[in-house]
C-alpha cells in the first residue's frame, strides 16, 4: 500500500518550485499549516529532510530533496500521460550545470550542444557563477555538475580532469617581454601584476610565485576578464589569465598582447566536479568524456559578413 499520494507528490513540487511554503499553498489551494504538516509527514516517512529551512530565508532543497522532486515531478507527469491518450511516453531527466564565470564564454555553449547530442534523453540548464559559488551550489544539490579548475574542492567531490590550460602574461605590444615567446613567472614577479579578483584564483597564483620563491607585486586587484585585460592593454601592470579571448584588443580597442608562461607547473586542469552522483542513469565517465573531446577540439573559425 502506498503511503505517499500523489496530491503529496504535487505538494513536494510546489514547494520546490516556489521556495515558500505560503506561495505553494496559495498555489495548490491548501491552508499553509495543512502543507507544513504534510511536509513534515512526508519527511519523517521517507527518513530523510527535503528541504533546509532557515528563518527569514526560502526554502532550498536538499541534494535528496531535489532528487526525489525530479522524480516526483516525473511521476506526475507519467500520471498525467496516462490520462492523455496518445501522449510521449519520454520524460528526459533533468540535469543543472555548473560553469564557473571565466570558463563560460569559452567552453559552456559547446559543452551543452555536444552533451545534447550525445545524451538526448536528459534536458541541461546552466548557472555561471564564481569558485565559491559552485562549490556552495554542489554541497546544497543546487547544481548536479560543474566545468570549473580544480580550485577549492576538498575530497568530497568527485572530478574528471578534461583538459589543462596555460596561464598567459598580457600587456601592451610596446613592452620588453611582449615579443618573447614566452616569459617565466620569476621574470613576472619583476613587474607590477594584475590579478584576477576571486580568492581562490589569487591564492592559486601566489602559490605558483611562492613555489618558485618569488613574491610579486600586486598592483591591480580586476573583477572581471575584460578589466583584467583593459587595465593590462593600457599599461597598468601585467595581466596574468588562463582565459585567452581570441581577439588581439581589449574592450576599449586598446592592442594586447598575450605571452604564454613557461613553467611546468602553471598549466591548471579544467575539471568536471560532482559532489554526488546525480543519479544512476547519468554516467559521470560518459559525460566527463563528452566534455574532453569537446574542449579539447578546436572551434571552427566563423566567417565574418
Amino acid at each position: 500500500m502506498l503511503y505517499i499520494t500523489l496530491r503529496q507528490y504535487e505538494y513536494i513540487t510546489a514547494i520546490a518550485r516556489y521556495g515558500s511554503l505560503s506561495e505553494a499553498a496559495d498555489a495548490l489551494h491548501v491552508s499553509q499549516p495543512a502543507l507544513s504538516t504534510a511536509l513534515t509527514r512526508i519527511e519523517d516517512h521517507l527518513g530523510q529532510q527535503l528541504f533546509h529551512r532557515r528563518r527569514g530565508s526560502p526554502l532550498t532543497l536538499t541534494p535528496q530533496g531535489r532528487r526525489f522532486a525530479e522524480r516526483a515531478a516525473a511521476l506526475l507527469d507519467q500520471a498525467e500521460k496516462l490520462e492523455t491518450p496518445g501522449a510521449s511516453e519520454t520524460a528526459q531527466r533533468h540535469i543543472i550545470f555548473g560553469c564557473f564565470t571565466d570558463l563560460a564564454p569559452f567552453f559552456l555553449a559547446p559543452a551543452l550542444q555536444a552533451l545534447r547530442v550525445a545524451r538526448p534523453d536528459l534536458s541541461f540548464e546552466f548557472r555561471s557563477g564564481s569558485f565559491e559559488s559552485l562549490i556552495h551550489d554542489l554541497i546544497e544539490g543546487r547544481i548536479d555538475m560543474a566545468l570549473t579548475y580544480d580550485l577549492g574542492l576538498d575530497a568530497n567531490f568527485q572530478r574528471f580532469e578534461l583538459t589543462r590550460i596555460v596561464p598567459h602574461a598580457l600587456m601592451p605590444p610596446d613592452h620588453a617581454l611582449a615579443t618573447r615567446g614566452d616569459v617565466a613567472l620569476s621574470e613576472l614577479a619583476r613587474h607590477p601584476l594584475i590579478l584576477s579578483h576571486e580568492g581562490l584564483s589569487v591564492q592559486h597564483m601566489l602559490g605558483l610565485f611562492r613555489g618558485i620563491g618569488a613574491k610579486p607585486r600586486i598592483a591591480h586587484r580586476a573583477a572581471s576578464l575584460e578589466l583584467l585585460r583593459s587595465l593590462a592593454a593600457n599599461g597598468e601592470g601585467i595581466g596574468v589569465s588562463y582565459s585567452l579571448p581570441p581577439s588581439g584588443c581589449s574592450y576599449d580597442g586598446q592592442p594586447l598582447s598575450a605571452v604564454p608562461i613557461s613553467d611546468p607547473d602553471a598549466p591548471e586542469a579544467v575539471i568536471l566536479a560532482s559532489h554526488v552522483s546525480p543519479t544512476q542513469d547519468v554516467d559521470l565517465d560518459q559525460i566527463a568524456g563528452i566534455l574532453a573531446d569537446t574542449l579539447n577540439t578546436p572551434a571552427p573559425a566563423r566567417r565574418s559578413s
